[in-house]
């Protein structure tokens, strides 16, 4: 996927985790969750057509309102893109950090997807058990956060995979996020999230039958391609995907802006 293909990419990213709190500052899109995920507390600088780099200043200080209002960091997230040079030259100069290094992986539709179910357990809404063990894997804080994490799940359209171990416990689970398309009707793409294998039975085949699972649901329902999120540091992942016929589309940052005065206590 070329680099011009990314900012629709965004839009469905954006769409497919999406924050409850949400504003504006000159194009600007801020995102708030109550802290939980960077992704769904993070900004992303969508710019109106005729957006200039010397609006950056103004556009912070809003930014720095909005979030100072949520007891929240202002935190970017930036797909690498000629785009956004200028924005992260800017972010240099302001001392905001470089986190997290993520890479968006894309892959076609295949015509010889396994059949939409293999043995996995597929739902419309995520189930008690499918979240006991996706945040036991992924997830940060108590019920109050779960709970959060739930509405930024149930804001996007998506289908809810979990397989079981021999003894009939949940071993794996993963998410198929179908975002409307552009002009608000059925979408065309998939974004694979929420990946999670239980500890003590990983490297035994759960995972990809969640995938292939999910894959298989959507060449059913006519979507055209997938794409997923992987950190950069973890390259046996990328090397599973790259296998699954996956391949690198870009990547991004989330930029920090560091802490005026040292914190002080736990």
């Amino acid at each position: 996927m070329a680099d011009t293909a990314l900012p629709d990419l965004e839009r469905v990213m954006d769409a497919a985790w999406l924050a409850p709190d949400r504003g504006d500052a000159g194009g600007w899109v801020l995102r708030a969750a109550a802290g939980v995920t960077q992704r769904a507390n993070s900004i992303w600088p969508r710019r109106a057509p005729d957006g200039s780099p010397h609006d950056n200043p103004a556009l912070l200080r809003q930014a720095r309102a909005w979030y100072r209002g949520r007891r929240l960091p202002v935190i970017f997230q930036i797909v690498h893109t000629t785009r956004n040079e200028a924005l992260n030259a800017f972010l240099d100069a302001e001392g905001f950090t470089r986190q997290s290094e993520t890479v968006i992986m894309v892959r076609d539709a295949g015509g010889n997807e396994p059949g939409p179910n293999a043995g996995v357990e597929i739902t419309a809404e995520p189930s008690a058990e499918w979240l006991r063990l996706w945040w036991s894997v992924d997830g940060r804080g108590g019920d109050e956060a779960l709970a959060t994490a739930r509405a930024i799940l149930e804001g996007c359209p998506a289908l809810y995979a979990l397989v079981r171990d021999d003894a009939g416990v949940p071993a794996a689970v993963g998410r198929l996020a179908v975002p409307p398309g552009p002009e608000g009707g059925p979408g065309d793409w998939g974004g694979l999230y929420c990946m999670a294998t239980r500890s003590d039975v990983r490297r035994r085949g759960y995972g990809t039958r969640v995938l292939q699972a999910l894959a298989g649901y959507g060449a059913s329902q006519g979507l055209n391609g997938y794409w997923l999120l992987v950190t950069a540091a973890n390259r046996g992942a990328q090397e599973l995907y790259a296998k699954a016929g996956f391949r690198e589309a870009g990547r991004y940052n989330y930029r920090q802006e560091r802490p005026k005065r040292h914190l002080t206590g736990c």
